[in-house]
């Protein structure tokens, strides 16, 4: 604004001829101010630099502390490092010393060893000699003969006590006469077959496959999902795989994929409500079938979870034989041996029936089946003889009355019968072959045959090389490896055939 005034002035004045004058002067003028500013500004930009360059300084002194700091540390902990590695060379070179001290006492008592040990056999030479030079005999043959003598002697001695056992058991009294014939009927095999763990649900054509298994697999998970088991589709024509260890899931599986199939509608919503309404209707089967079988053996008292553990049992298998079949027969065992040793048969029979319930809990925790059992009787006020009969069925404790080994025994004969328990056709061959094979490794033994499914071997031998006493120890010899290597269904009966024949001829 100063400006424009100035030059208005000038412009007045400028037909006087003092326009030039003062305008050179207002040049002269402001050239000054501008100097004065530009060292102002030159000063100002100085002072910022100035604080820049302070502001940088410090914090590169910041910086070289903090790496100071970091370096001293470094140092600290190197040198915190190196004593301890001095202790460990100081602890490694005391060890090694003390090391070399116990080899050096090592091999002096090793080399103290090695003479008294030269010195012990040069004596054993020296008497081994004086008694050839006494009997007449060298060390080999000596040795022969003992061993020869113990065996002859060890083999009559146990001829002996068997015969004197068998003696003794003849003339026992009743009562452990009735314990004896129980004890030799009882169980001698142990787990030999496989448990079924899986259900094959037909169809009638491989489209039902793809409905089942739902887009991008989500009718099949809910299945799982729902029922516990896995389901599996292969190229199996006109089949589905249900896998579980568990019976009553697999028929829950099994009844659901059913109705699923034959109403059509399967989506994971019907699928759900479908395996609830199944669900619901087995555990009423299973109550029934309880209740039922009580009904049908004439046990009366029974608690009511008791009742569902036994109708659950229809649901079971062990070894192949169906758990509530087994039961029931041996329940009619037990009331039948029970009658004829001249105790209750209706104890013995509820004992029968409830002695497998371990097997079909709700829960399943690591216990024996037997054991599980007994408390699960104990639990609903069993009487202590037939919780000990059902706890005591597999020798896990011991027997308290003269149920217990019936309730064994019975169990054993119900899975023993032949039919009882399902073998697969390659164990069953197995074992055969095994049975056979077992006798012809003893020497003497010409042919072996195994029979009645396994249950009786039959040894020849040869006349010549066996006397009918080595013949008796022979048939004992392998019943007993028999029954340490193998097992088998209930028992394996050995027959030694030896016969000699003389034949001629009339010409």
């Amino acid at each position: 604004m100063l400006t424009s005034i100035i030059i208005a002035i000038l412009t007045l004045l400028a037909g006087a001829g003092i326009a030039s004058a003062v305008f050179l002067v207002y040049n002269r003028k402001t050239a000054k101010d501008r100097a004065a500013e530009a060292e102002i500004l030159k000063k100002n930009k100085l002072i910022e630099v100035k604080e820049q360059f302070i502001a940088l300084k410090a914090e590169h002194e910041k910086q070289v502390q903090q790496r100071n700091s970091k370096i001293q540390s470094t140092e600290a902990r190197l040198q915190q490092r190196e004593t301890q590695l001095n202790q460990r060379q100081s602890e490694i070179q005391r060890k090694t010393n003390e090391m070399e001290t116990a080899k050096a006492n090592f091999e002096s008592q090793l080399h103290s060893i090695d003479l008294r040990k030269k010195e012990l056999e040069a004596l054993t030479r020296k008497v081994q000699e004086e008694l050839e030079a006494v009997s007449g005999l060298s060390a080999e043959q000596a040795k022969e003969k003992l061993i020869e003598s113990l065996k002859d002697e060890a083999r009559t001695n146990a001829l002996s006590y068997i015969n004197d056992i068998m003696e003794e058991a003849k003339m026992t009294a009743n009562k452990e006469a009735k314990k004896i014939i129980i004890q030799s009927i009882q169980r001698v095999a142990t787990e030999a077959a496989i448990e079924n763990s899986v259900t094959v649900f037909h169809i009638d054509s491989d489209e039902i496959k793809g409905r089942i298994i739902g887009r991008e697999g989500r009718n099949i998970r809910a299945l799982e999902a729902a029922t516990g088991v896995e389901i599996i589709v292969d190229d199996t024509p006109e089949a589905i795989v249900l896998s579980a260890f568990d019976p009553v899931r697999r028929e829950i599986a099994r009844l659901a994929l059913h109705q699923l199939v034959t109403d059509g509608r399967i989506h994971p919503a019907r699928i759900e409500e479908v395996v609830n309404k199944i669900r619901r209707q087995v555990e009423e089967e299973i109550i029934e079938t309880g209740k039922r079988t009580t009904i049908d053996l004439g046990i009366h008292g029974l608690h009511p979870e008791l009742i569902r553990l036994v109708g659950k049992m229809k649901y079971r298998s062990s070894y192949g034989q169906n758990l509530l079949q087994h039961s029931r027969e041996t329940a009619n065992l037990c009331a039948v041996m029970a009658s004829e040793l001249g105790l209750n048969p209706k104890k013995a029979k509820r004992a029968g029936l409830l002695h497998d319930i371990g097997k079909v809990p709700d829960d399943e925790p690591e216990l024996p089946h037997a054991i599980l059992g007994m408390r699960l009787a104990e639990k609903y006020k069993e009487k202590p003889d037939i919780c000990n009969a059902i706890g005591a069925h597999h020798d896990e404790i011991e027997m308290e009355s003269l149920i217990a080994p019936i309730v064994q025994a019975c169990d054993a004969i119900s899975g023993a019968r032949p039919g009882a328990r399902r073998e697969i056709v390659e164990a069953y061959i197995k074992r055969l072959n095994d049975l056979e094979s077992l006798a012809l490794s003893y020497p003497g033994v010409l042919k072996t045959y195994a029979i009645q499914a396994g249950r009786e071997l039959r040894v020849i031998v040869s006349a010549e090389k066996m006397d009918d006493k080595e013949a008796e120890l022979l048939s004992f010899d392998i019943a007993k490896k028999i029954q340490d290597e193998m097992t088998y269904p209930g028992q394996v009966k050995i027959t030694v055939i030896r016969e000699t024949r003389a034949v001629s001829y009339a010409k």
